[in-house]
């Protein structure tokens, strides 16, 4: 099973383990709104600070490409698990919204910083052919992480929030330690403006493939982060209780744990873009037929689909951005990436909720349907595009020896 994965060099490992400590220590978030509760902030003012944690994952892949190409991959994932920890401290201390607000920016933008320096670190210490199986082995690693603090977390929360902060702002400063005494500092970009690299965002978006690429990806992932908006309020409306919520959450965490590092071994044979395109299309099917659901084994029939879709893609997204970026680039690009990631989930969790709302959940679950498989294959219609970018050059035919002029010379 976990063969795949072997063979690897030690820089993902470390991204591996350093990645499970850290996400082991995501307690805070997911319980923000029982903490602000017990904190004393109204209902009214829960958005401010959720808002600026949502407004801070927008800036801080931006950030952190920008920073890791120049400053280097490992300054940066260290400047960022730093600032996690910190934040954590502030937002624990903070003595009302405005701070608190302030505090939530600040941890959402470090934080989101870590993964665009990451993932040009591991895309440097492979080559092209592991590359799928090194980024698959990290996202193993997120949903390792997740799902072990989402149980620890309840627990924790039991005995005193300021629990949660501890193991959140430990895990951050353990990583941070693990990045800077184990892991290779990673290059950083010598291009300038006058070669054309650019000091900024417009290699990117200068970049046609990236223009088409980015909007399909964000589509997929807009749809699959419906799982965080559509189905709490769907599960809701059906008159289940939360305890059906968390079931289908440790449902997809143990599916997509256990069968990850499978998928990764059946599949790798295959041409990562097929993969991806079958697996986008089970998520959005799997999405979409939330809206027949109505019973908790409906529900979970539901998320065993989008789950095998999820497990199947693994670390293909990163995979792809990393292959088609330019080596000056890499920080940039994956932060491009992330960035469209954090304006998906962004959309999802207020356009769709809002849709959900007006428009009806049919609205949404239609649109998940269609626009999700039509996203899918734009990206499939993308391969030709791709592969002529990460086509390994053929050396050139040496050249024929010059026939002597002169053979009487000689």
């Amino acid at each position: 099973m976990l063969s795949t994965f072997s063979g690897l060099p030690r820089t993902a490992w470390i991204v591996f383990a350093g990645t499970i400590v850290n996400r082991l220590g995501f307690m805070v978030t997911p319980f923000l709104v029982y903490y602000l509760g017990s904190r004393g902030i109204s209902t009214d003012q829960v958005p401010y600070v959720l808002g600026a944690l949502g407004a801070g994952n927008l800036v801080g892949p931006i950030v952190g490409g920008l920073l890791a190409d120049r400053r280097g991959r490992r300054p940066t994932m260290v400047t960022g698990l730093v600032g996690v920890a910190a934040s954590h401290g502030l937002l624990f201390a903070a003595p009302n919204v405005l701070f608190l607000a302030l505090a939530a920016v600040l941890l959402s933008i470090t934080g989101s910083m870590v993964s665009p320096a990451a993932s040009a670190l591991v895309a440097e210490s492979v080559g092209p052919e592991r590359r799928r199986s090194a980024f698959s082995l990290v996202h193993w690693a997120v949903n390792i992480g997740t799902a072990g603090a989402g149980m620890l977390g309840g627990f924790l929360a039991t005995k005193g929030y300021w629990l949660l902060f501890l193991v959140d702002a430990s895990g951050s400063l353990t990583y941070a330690v693990i990045a800077a005494t184990l892991l290779p500092v990673g290059s950083r970009s010598k291009s300038t403006a006058a070669d054309g690299g650019g000091i900024g965002y417009g290699v990117v978006f200068r970049d046609p493939l990236m223009r088409m690429l980015l909007p399909l990806l964000g589509v997929s992932i807009a749809i699959y982060s419906l799982t965080e908006a559509g189905l709490p309020l769907a599960i809701r409306d059906d008159g289940l209780s939360p305890t059906v919520l968390g079931l289908m959450a440790t449902v997809n965490a143990v599916l997509v744990v256990i069968l990850q590092p499978i998928a990764t071994s059946v599949l790798s044979g295959l041409p990562q873009l097929r993969v991806y395109v079958a697996a986008s299309t089970l998520i959005a099917i799997g999405v979409a037929l939330t809206g027949v659901a109505n019973t908790a084994w409906g529900y979970a029939g539901t998320v065993v689909l989008w789950s095998l879709g999820e497990a199947s893609i693994g670390g293909i997204h990163s995979s792809i951005i990393q292959s088609i970026a330019p080596e000056h680039a890499r920080g940039r690009y994956q932060g491009a990436f992330q960035w469209s990631w954090g304006i998906a989930r962004f959309s999802a969790l207020t356009i769709g909720t809002a849709v959900y709302a007006h428009a009806g959940p049919a609205v949404l679950w239609w649109f998940s349907a269609v626009a999700g498989v039509a996203a899918a294959l734009g990206v499939g219609a993308l391969a030709p595009a791709i592969s002529r970018r990460t086509a390994v050059p053929e050396p050139a035919p040496e050249p024929e020896p010059e026939p002597d002029a002169d053979p009487v010379a000689r």
